[in-house]
């Protein structure tokens, strides 16, 4: 099977999922998301890097639902504190996807210094109660799937992306303050009454 890359992982992850909230981080990631399948219930970050975990945990939090965030290395070193609140919350229904290709790739392809570092042990040691590896987009599809289905504590999944990135997409387009009021009317209508 092929490496892989931000699209094919992006493109998992919305394969996996119909109506939970997603949070895709700033960057190439919400441009791909956009570009793969544009649902009311996906949030794209244009701005505030290293923000996407705090409003899915928000959301998570207020809502009671699984939701799911679509993270990058480097967005997730800039603020780890996502990954100390999520584990504090023991029954919060988060999936908190981590997108690991080593580079800050949307502001020039600059390293992120991550070597060494091992997120999964991070996760672990911040309190996720599950944590994967997956190197395979037939794998986090699956695992997403299952995950999004029975998710009732934080869980962390890191997707190394080894593969060549495609040609990225142009940049979310429409009206940014449009884009948040649909996805806020998408999750308050998907809660139960």
């Amino acid at each position: 099977m092929a490496a892989v890359n931000k699209s094919s992982a992006i493109r998992a992850v919305i394969e996996a999922t119909s109506e939970e909230p997603i949070v895709f981080t700033t960057g190439y990631a919400c441009r791909i998301a956009q570009d793969v399948l544009d649902r009311p219930n996906h949030f794209y970050m244009t701005g505030s890097m290293g923000l996407a975990s705090s409003i899915a945990i928000g959301i998570a939090e207020q809502t009671g639902r699984p939701t799911v965030v679509v993270d990058g290395d480097g967005s997730l070193l800039m603020n780890p504190a996502g990954l100390v609140t999520a584990g504090a919350l023991a029954s919060l229904p988060l999936v908190h996807i981590l997108l690991d290709d080593g580079h800050y790739t949307s502001t020039g392809g600059q390293h992120v210094p991550s070597w060494g570092t091992d997120f999964a042990l991070l996760a672990r040691s911040c309190g996720y109660a599950r944590v994967k590896r997956i190197e395979r987009a037939g794998d986090l599809t699956a695992t997403v799937r299952t995950m999004a289905a029975t998710c009732a504590a934080p869980t962390f999944l890191h997707c190394v992306l080894t593969g060549e990135d495609q040609p990225v997409p142009p940049r979310v387009d429409g009206d940014l303050a449009a884009h948040a009021a649909r996805f806020g009317a998408a999750v308050r209508e998907s809660l139960p009454c």
